[in-house]
């Protein structure tokens, strides 16, 4: 991406970017913090640290495999996160019902995006002009985890 001139003297046009990686693993929800004392808060999900570190270290790999440098400070992102949950052994095998039980996927979605900051993705998640959502069970055999669809919107002349 560059910020060079054509020979025309028009201004050149950088390409949109986009980031597109799948984080296998148990998607774990960032949810609220409680109070221990002290002025000291624990997150209530015990994984989701675990989970942010995943995302994280997937991401840098992925990162630093494609030669992506992230999205500058003030740049627009569409992010469309799917996660995939783990498949309750007590889920019938001919069909894969709905997830309409815990955990909320607003709170999955933070913790994401909060590892995706911290991944250097972007300066900060205020970034993120448009946001897709999605959960669902695993199928059979599938593994569980996070699809994570980035991309700057394109820039028209």
């Amino acid at each position: 991406m560059t910020n060079d001139t054509p020979p025309d003297g028009g201004e050149a046009l950088r390409a949109a970017q986009r980031l597109d990686v799948f984080v296998p693993g148990r998607p774990a929800p960032q949810g609220s913090k409680r109070h221990v004392g002290r002025g000291i808060l624990v997150e209530s999900s015990k994984t989701v640290g675990t989970w942010r570190d995943d995302i994280r270290g997937t991401v840098l790999a992925t990162m630093a495999t494609t030669g992506h440098t992230g999205f500058p400070s003030g740049t627009p992102v569409f992010a469309a996160l799917e996660f995939v949950l783990p498949r309750p052994t007590s889920t019938p095998k001919r069909r894969t019902p709905r997830a309409v039980k815990r955990p909320d996927l607003d709170k999955l979605a933070r913790a994401v995006l909060d590892a995706l900051t911290s991944a250097g993705t972007w300066q900060d998640d205020s970034q993120v002009v448009g946001l897709v959502l999605t959960k669902r069970l695993a199928e059979v055999d599938e593994t569980p985890g996070c699809r994570i669809s980035l991309k700057e919107p394109e820039v028209t002349p």
